[in-house]
């Protein structure tokens, strides 16, 4: 069996557990793989073939990790508006009660609304900014 041919077979196979696993970092070594392949199919000699999947894989993947590093960590699940499209959304306070929460209409359904800490409660609209379990955090618009 050609250089080549084992080359592109271990690429193939990185990319399966790559979709098995959801990581990007396989698929990256994969195209490390896919060079050392192509490096095959020129001529280059088998130490050459190892460099350069070692090159390629490694590098993409340091490239991968430093430009995760430098993008901004992602708010918490629980006011991330990519997992929870109620983030963002507005609601009618008509009255608080005593003990700081207050119920409102949202979605076709009865919801019970907190204020966020430290706000003081007023009626009127307000934004949702976070879902702590069946309560709703808000703001005052």
């Amino acid at each position: 069996m050609a250089n080549s041919t084992v080359w592109w077979l271990i690429a193939g196979a990185a990319i399966v557990v790559e979709l098995l696993s959801g990581t990007v970092y396989l698929l990256l070594l994969a195209a490390g793989f896919a060079a050392a392949a192509i490096a095959a199919h020129l001529g280059f000699g088998t130490v050459t073939q190892l460099i350069v999947a070692a090159v390629i894989g490694v590098g993409a993947v340091l490239v991968w990790y430093t430009i995760q590093r430098k993008r901004p960590p992602a708010p918490p699940t629980e006011a991330n508006r990519d997992v929870n499209l109620d983030i963002g959304e507005t609601v009618q306070v008509d009255a608080w009660n005593p003990d700081g929460t207050a119920t409102v209409r949202y979605r076709g359904a009865q919801w019970t609304v907190i204020q966020r800490a430290g706000r003081t409660p007023s009626t009127g609209e307000h934004r949702v900014v976070e879902v702590v379990g069946s309560r709703l955090v808000v703001d005052k618009v």
